[in-house]
């Protein structure tokens, strides 16, 4: 069985546990350019809502680490901007940033100290939670991001899962992939979109391997795949959204599992 077949089997098995049935798979929606205070407001409204609580009990509780009605899920801090590497920055377009806005990003944490991410996006009905994945990675590099160079864009590659952050003209790592791509002491952005150009440019949005759906490309998500995101521990609200573009699910699917293989 491949990567995201499993992935997509863990998924149906968590949906099936948490009571919850996939909802029909909405059109792509873009996601704004920037993280504005009325986005980030939105964003806060899907985390906090009663509904959206329901679920998190139920998914700290998935693995009997707390009992439903002790997990008291919260929301800690605002939501912030999650950026993952631009197809039109890998495809050479003029003026085009190395990042775009993927989703805004909530951190939930349970009583017991389990963290988890929710990844809020607009939809064609306003703005919903989408997907939520263990951990706290995306709060972890935006710190490490902002310590390491002030004022720069922190970005995810996802089809290596790599974290870097960007500006001034310059490429920097913030995890051991990104280090691998790009060397300890980063690189030049140019230098930079010519790595990617050869990854992906043939991976781009209507190529054949986009067509195709190939895991790692550049292909709009499909209907279950999109929660295949934390390999199988999150709620599918909202499957389909299209939000997670740029192949991202195969690689999130490689980082869950391989961590969770870490542990085992």
């Amino acid at each position: 069985m491949t990567l995201r077949a499993s992935a997509a089997a863990a998924v149906l098995a968590a949906t099936a546990f948490l009571g919850l049935a996939p909802q029909a798979a909405a059109a792509p929606v873009p996601q704004p350019q920037a993280a504005t205070a009325e986005n980030r407001a939105a964003a806060a409204r899907a985390a906090t809502a009663p509904d959206t609580l329901a679920t998190l009990s139920r998914f700290f509780a998935r693995e009997g680490r707390v009992s439903l009605a002790a997990a008291q899920p919260r929301i800690e801090g605002e939501a912030i901007p999650v950026h993952h590497l631009s197809p039109d920055f890998v495809a050479g377009r003029a003026d085009a940033s190395v990042a775009r806005l993927e989703f805004l990003a909530s951190q939930a944490v349970s009583s017991d100290g389990q963290r988890a991410a929710l990844w809020t996006a607009r939809t064609e009905t306003g703005w919903q939670v989408v997907n939520i994945a263990t951990g706290d990675d995306e709060f972890r590099y935006a710190r490490l991001g902002a310590a390491k160079l002030p004022g720069g864009t922190v970005f995810r590659e996802p089809q290596i899962d790599a974290w870097y952050v960007a500006g001034g003209g310059r490429v920097l790592p913030l995890d051991e992939d990104a280090v691998r791509a790009v060397g300890a002491g980063g690189t030049t952005l140019g230098a930079y979109r010519v790595r990617v150009a050869a990854a992906y440019g043939d991976k781009l949005p209507g190529s054949p391997y986009a067509e195709r759906g190939a895991a790692g490309g550049f292909a709009e998500a499909d209907a279950d795949a999109v929660p295949a995101a934390a390999a199988g521990v999150e709620v599918p609200w909202a499957a389909g959204a299209g939000v997670l573009a740029l192949g991202a699910l195969g690689a999130a699917a490689v980082r869950r599992l391989r961590r969770a293989g870490a542990r085992a």
